[in-house]
Parts: C-alpha cells; structure tokens; sequence
C-alpha cells in the first residue's frame, strides 16, 4: 500500500509543480481543459467498460446505499458544527459567515471518490474494485451532490442562474455512461471486442489525468494557519467519521466480505475537488473550500495506510 500511495503522491507533486511553473492562472486553465477531458470523455469510457461487465446484483444497491448513507449523516454532523456560525465567525473576519459555512458543508460531506477513490482502490485491491468507487460515486453520492449539495450551496451562497439542479444532473456524461452500462449488464448484450478495446484505452487515462488534476487543484492562501480551527472539524468528518459511518452502514446492509474494505476506503478520501466549481457558482468561499481540498488531500495520504491496516 505505502508503495502504491507513494506513486500516486508522485503524480499529485508533479501536478503541484506544474502549478508552480505556469503560474496559479495558467495552470487553473489547464486544469480546468484537462478536468473536462476526463469528465466528459475519459471517465465515461471506464464506467460503460466497467459496468458493463459488472453483474447487477444486491450489490449493486448496496454500495449506493452506504455511499448515501455516508454522505448524509457526514452532511448532518457538519450541520449540527457548522451552522450556527460560530466557529467561523470565531476564526475568520466575515461579515457574513454563510458563504464560508455554505462551503465547509460541502467540503465535509462530498468526498473525492472518483477523482482519488478510483485510482486508490484500482491500485490497491485491483482493477475489480473500480465498480465500488463508480457505484458509491455515480449512484449515490453525484445525484446527492446535484440535488441536496445544490440546495445548500443555494441557501448558503446565492441563487445562480441556469438549469434546475434535476436537470443539470441529467447533463454528467458518467452518469449517462453508468445507466448504459448497468442497462447492457442487465440484458446480458455482448460487448464487441473493438469496442471493449477502444474503452479500455481511455479508460486507462482517467487515473494518472485525474492525480495530475488533483495535484493542479492544491493551493495554499496566505494565514491558512489560522483558519486550520475551522477546517479541524472538516478533517476529522472526511478522514475519520465518514469511514466510520461506511463501515456501520456495510455491516447493516450486508455488505460482502470481499467488499467491505473497499468501501470502507472510499469513505475515507479526502474532500472532492468538483465542489470548487459549485463554490464558485454559487459565490461560496471558494479559497476556504480550495484549503479544505489541500489538508484533507495531504492528510488522507498518512490516514488511508492506517485505515487500510485496520480493514484488513
């Protein structure tokens, strides 16, 4: 595992030090090319491979099912800390502390499964639990993210203009991909062998291009220190009581042995990255957010080892 987190930091570094090189502008640029190369034609190539040859069984509902347990109770425990504003208006000068509470909800409940979960248990428990990272991301946690986490970012920050939040989640090419997928998994069509091919090489992408977009996102404003106090209760909720919750949830549902670690281990990833593109639509803290994806991505790299031990 060390050997497996060690490479993969080494992708994260060399995103870090492009970064560094180009520029905070030029960089963001690229990443953001390069974050849409994967969403919108890398990812969706490696989910139809995958799910199409994925039996759809009770599995199939329960990954979901603790995926969506996992984020809810996380996003209620952020809630019952956060909302009262206190913690942020005790360690930040704000005016208003929505913008930052509005970020930190979402910082605390989304975690980044596919973008760090995929690579993690693909390189941990094999190329069989890229399914476990697809079926916690795409079928719980992205419709809870386009519904509920819009509603918060809308109430938190300020009403933007464009799609209903239904309609927007209609418009995530992996989640179209999944439904294909599982759709061909249940009729039991045959996948061509050219076709199978041609989506396996662009699904191999998605790995090394989403720890580079990873390492492209961190960022470190000036007087992070002191906004650490605020950020204390996002880290534990991502790193420890997220998995805590998967692992009850997995034991409650039944999940199988075989598949218990892995999702316990999606539990455990750091804060998602795409919540900085809802941070800026809906004009939350996105420099708040922006650290909350750093800390929690740096730690998860010492916590995911001992997680990892424990599951074992």
């Amino acid at each position: 595992m060390f050997n497996v987190l060690l490479g993969m930091a080494v992708i994260i570094v060399v995103g870090i030090g492009w970064r560094l090189i180009l520029g905070n502008d030029s960089a963001e640029t690229i990443r953001s090319h390069l974050a849409k190369a994967v969403y919108q034609v890398f990812l969706p190539a490696l989910v139809l491979h995958v799910l199409w040859q994925v039996p759809v069984d009770m599995n199939t509902v329960r990954v979901p099912l603790v995926s969506a347990i996992s984020v809810l109770l996380s996003l209620l425990a952020a809630f019952l800390i956060y909302s009262s504003g206190h913690l942020v208006k005790g360690f930040m000068k704000v005016a208003s502390p929505n913008k930052a509470v509005g970020a930190l909800l979402l910082a605390s409940a989304f975690g980044n499964f596919s973008y760090l979960g995929l690579p993690v248990l693909s390189q941990t428990f094999g190329e069989w639990s890229q399914k476990v990272a697809i079926q916690f991301d795409l079928l719980a946690s992205t419709p809870i993210l386009f519904t509920v986490g819009i509603m918060v970012a809308r109430y938190y920050g300020s009403a933007a203009k464009g799609l209903h939040p239904a309609l927007a989640l209609l418009q995530v090419p992996a989640l179209w991909a999944a439904v294909a997928g599982l759709a061909l998994s249940i009729t039991h069509a045959p996948m061509p062998i050219w076709l199978g091919n041609s989506l396996s090489i662009l699904g191999a992408a998605v790995v090394p291009l989403m720890l580079l977009s990873v390492g492209m996102a961190l960022r470190w404003q000036s007087g992070w220190l002191g906004r650490i106090p605020v950020l204390l209760p996002v880290i534990l909720i991502q790193l420890t009581l997220m998995p805590l919750i998967a692992w009850g949830a997995s034991i409650g549902v039944g999940m199988p042995e075989k598949l218990l670690a892995p999702a316990i281990i999606e539990g455990a990833m750091p804060t998602m990255v795409l919540g900085l593109v809802i941070c800026d639509r809906f004009k939350l803290d996105t420099t708040l957010y922006a650290e909350a994806v750093t800390v929690t991505t740096v730690l998860s790299l010492l916590t995911l080892p001992l997680w990892l031990q424990v599951v074992l």
